[in-house]
Formats: structure tokens, sequence, C-alpha cells
């Protein structure tokens, strides 16, 4: 059984870390922050071309971390492929043992670094997940023909974003992420607690019923807030947060002492996901290290979260 299926549904605090696989084959980077990682999450989610950018596919780091022990979320995207090659990756992906998943639509590969790529987008998120579900319901491909042993089932998965103008669009999106199969949700980054309360709210008054597990993104320095605010739609850093930053790099300038901010980051990562665990604002939290995956043991230990 998927270790954060278990985790969720026995009312156990969820926690997810992300990693990306490489910009080429080799996946010793990854795999030394795979190490740090066990016993310290329930899953990992694996990012399929994040950002429209060519990485090494998400099915071949998850088959890595499977086999070292760590429980890969096999993230899938409809921008590159059509039904056929996303059923033939989540029946490969099946025959390895993953078994927990997580649907998303992609971004289009105008935003990415292989611009003369076309995108495919057969499905979207929802498409993704109603297709998983139906195989798993009926034992039968895209087309409709018998799967040889029957067919897996997957812990699906899908994101969503509180921050968002009109909210009733993204509330409306969920609702049929989760009618097509997802049995929880990560959200977009967020940075205030606020705001996520009345999301959650509003899911609850609109009667969706799903694991929510609150995005978290450690913030590197105050350059990196902007930019996220600039540039990353749903994300909206509180400017008391960017000030925070900004001080913490003078005083690391002052004092000749580099990584304050980053430092700082971690302090405010921490911060939130034992504020979301002590006041159960929702099932658990998703940490999205963005390259720095080895922080995020230490981020735990400091928000005293443990998965045992």
């Amino acid at each position: 059984m998927s270790l954060l299926k278990d985790a969720l549904e026995s009312g156990k605090f969820g926690v997810t870390a992300e990693m990306a696989p490489p910009k080429g084959y080799d996946f010793t980077e990854q795999m030394e922050a795979a190490e740090l990682l066990k016993g310290k999450v329930h899953g990992v989610n694996v990012t399929d071309m994040q950002s429209a950018s060519l990485k090494a596919t998400g099915l071949g780091l998850c088959i890595k971390l499977k086999q070292a022990g760590v429980e890969p979320i096999l993230q899938m995207t409809g921008r590159d492929r059509n039904r056929m090659a996303l059923m033939g990756d989540a029946l490969a992906a099946a025959s390895f043992g993953i078994d927990t998943m997580l649907a998303l639509t992609g971004d289009h590969p105008v935003v990415g670094d292989c611009k003369d790529s076309k995108p495919v987008y057969d499905l979207d998120s929802v498409g993704i997940l109603k297709m998983l579900s139906l195989m798993e319901e009926s034992g039968c491909d895209c087309g409709g023909n018998e799967l040889a042993g029957g067919a897996p089932k997957f812990y699906k998965g899908a994101s969503v974003t509180p921050v968002y103008e009109p909210l009733f669009l993204q509330l409306n999106k969920l609702r049929q992420k989760v009618e097509a199969g997802a049995m929880y949700v990560q959200t977009q980054g967020i940075f205030d607690l606020d705001t996520f309360k009345r999301f959650v709210e509003e899911v609850d008054k609109m009667g969706i019923k799903t694991h929510i597990m609150a995005g978290i993104i450690p913030l590197k320095s105050a350059g990196m807030a902007k930019y996220m605010n600039e540039n990353v739609p749903g994300i909206d850093v509180p400017q008391d947060m960017i000030d925070r930053l900004a001080a913490a790099a003078a005083e690391g300038k002052e004092k000749g002492i580099k990584g304050l901010p980053m430092q700082l980051g971690i302090e405010m990562a921490a911060e939130m996901i034992a504020k979301i665990k002590d006041e159960k604002l929702c099932d658990g939290v998703h940490i999205m290290a963005i390259g720095a995956e080895k922080n995020v043991p230490t981020i735990l230990d400091k928000a005293g979260i443990t998965i045992a």
C-alpha cells in the first residue's frame, strides 16, 4: 500500500517532498538527497519536466528512488504524452511497485527551454485522473481492451492553488479533480496562513472531500521571493517576509557570514509547518525545496515533525 495513503487515511500528518530529475543522466545528486529523506517523508514527488524544462524522465528517477527504499510519487502531465503514452507509463510504474501518482496538466513548452517542442495535451489533469480511475474500475486500457493480469491501483492526487482570483474557478476545478479520482491534493506554495485557512474553509463549505497538503517553499533570498511574486502564478510572498530576508542578507554582508537568508528561510518554513500541524489546519505538508532537498530533514527536525 502507498505510504502516503496509509498515513493520510489513518489520520497521520502526511509529509512529502519534491525532487526534479537531472538535466542529464547522472542521478548521483538526487540519490544523495534521497538517502537523507529516507524515513523522513511519506513520499517524494518526482517532477515531470517542471516549467517545461527538459530533464530525464520522472519515471526513471521514480524507479531509482523505489530501488533505494524511498517511496516515489510519479507526477504525470499531459503536455508531452497522449493517453496511450500516459497509460503505458502508469503500467510500467506499477510493475516496479510505484503506486502513488499526481496528475498535472503541465506548463506549455513556450515557457520552457525546448521551445520548438510541440505540445500534446490530449488529456489535462482531470482527464488523466478519469482515465486511470476508469482503468482501475474496468480492468481495461484507454481503448477498452482488457489488461493482462488486471489493472493496477494508484493512490491518485492533484494540485490546487489557494491564492487565485476568482477563487470559485479554482474550487470548481478542484471539485472536478476529486470527482475524477483525486484522493489527496497538494497546494501551490503558501506563505500566509490566514489566506490558507479561508481557502480550506471554502473547500469545506463546498463539500469537497479530499486530503489537503499545504505546499511549503523554503525561501532562499529576498530576490527569490520577489521573482516568484512576479513570475509564478498563485504565489504571494508577504512583504514582511521579503523584508526579513533582505535584512538577513544585509546582516550577513556586514558580519561576513554567508547563508543567513537561507537559514532564515529554513526557520520560517519550519515555523509554518509546526503551526499547520499544531492548529490542525490540514492533513499534511508538501515541501518544495527547489534544488535544496538536503535541507528538508533539517526543516522537519526544527518543526518537530516525524513520520514514525
